[in-house]
């Protein structure tokens, strides 16, 4: 039984005994003691991208902010975009030549330094089968490549970065909805061979944000950089601006449901913890959700369940992904 179990037993809509992000930081006494530490965090113009970064601005550390809208990112990181410490990067997530352009300039802001990487930014609920610039399915590209491509650019930094007090920590946002699909075929990324269905399409996307995570681990853990993957949990943000409002409708109808729901706030806790708790020191490869560590759910295929289900961990097709999305990313594996 971790310290926030009881908060998250009957949970009772937002605004809950949940904790927030800021009580995260509180509780783990890193306030204002993480000066000199760098962290980059996608996606953070809205949503829990923005509480996330709220909140890690209060550590002391150096954040530089990937946003695809810097004017929406001005606006709602106003009150902490002026602590000299917070700095707005542009980056197009659908776009690899964006990517790589974002991660230049965080190398040369940072002087190649960097601590922790939240992969946050994401997209849900594209209707129809759309491509990247690049030519791959929106959603893989969008939550699993380009974060991909992210962290390899900025890999050698967080090795560089890791110290035996503080090892650097890779953060990816994932989903519930992980638990609703096995990941697609190597040669069905793109649905070229199948029907395209936008439920599948994330859901794959959001299982390859976990089994990034877990490769990370396995592959550099002994080296000092460790990773997990996050559910943050139900939140109704911009994310899903692409769902059909019915289906938003319907989760609002739902009373089990919407007692289900964080506000941002709340939504951005288990990133937070993942990013700065001290039970995450040295370790990592797990799939958190609730500010705790995944317990074995029923094998339902329900988006919305809790738990983790049999193709959560899986080493096999963690390799193949990595494998297959160094080749899409255009570089050498280098293990």
């Amino acid at each position: 039984m971790g310290r926030y179990t009881e908060a998250h037993a009957k949970p009772q809509g937002v605004g809950d005994a949940r904790p927030t992000a800021l009580q995260i930081i509180k509780d783990e006494g890193v306030e204002n003691k993480l000066t000199g530490k760098v962290i980059v965090i996608t996606g953070a113009s809205s949503g829990i991208g923005v509480e996330t970064a709220r909140a890690l601005a209060t550590t002391g550390a150096t954040l530089y902010l990937t946003v695809r809208d810097k004017v929406k990112a001005e606006e709602n990181l106003k009150d902490i975009l002026g602590n000299g410490r917070t700095f707005l990067i542009d980056m197009d997530l659908s776009s690899f030549a964006s990517v790589k352009a974002a991660a230049s300039a965080i190398l040369q802001k940072s002087g190649n330094k960097v601590n922790i990487l939240v992969n946050n930014a994401g997209i849900l609920g594209i209707q129809t089968r759309t491509l990247s610039e690049d030519g791959h399915e929106l959603h893989f590209a969008t939550n699993h490549l380009a974060h991909f491509l992210l962290f390899q650019l900025l890999k050698t930094a967080l090795l560089a970065s890791s110290t035996p007090e503080f090892s650097s920590r890779v953060v990816n946002l994932s989903s519930s909805a992980s638990r609703a699909s096995k990941l697609l075929p190597s040669d069905n990324y793109n649905f070229e061979k199948s029907d395209y269905d936008f439920n599948i399409a994330y859901a794959s996307s959001k299982l390859a944000n976990v089994y990034m995570a877990s490769e990370i681990e396995r592959r550099y853990g002994h080296l000092g950089l460790h990773a997990t993957a996050v559910h943050p949990g139900g939140i109704h943000t911009g994310i899903g601006r692409h769902v059909d409002p019915k289906f938003v409708e319907a989760i609002y109808a739902d009373e089990k449901l919407l007692k289900w729901l964080k506000n941002p706030e709340q939504g951005a806790a288990t990133t937070v913890w993942a990013a700065v708790g001290k039970e995450w020191e040295g370790k990592g490869g797990k799939y958190l959700e609730d500010c705790s560590e995944s317990e074995e759910g029923p094998d339902d295929s329900d988006m919305f369940g809790t738990g983790y289900v049999p193709q959560t961990y899986n080493e096999a097709e963690e390799e193949r992904l990595w494998k297959d999305s160094v080749k899409m990313v255009g570089l050498e594996d280098d293990a």
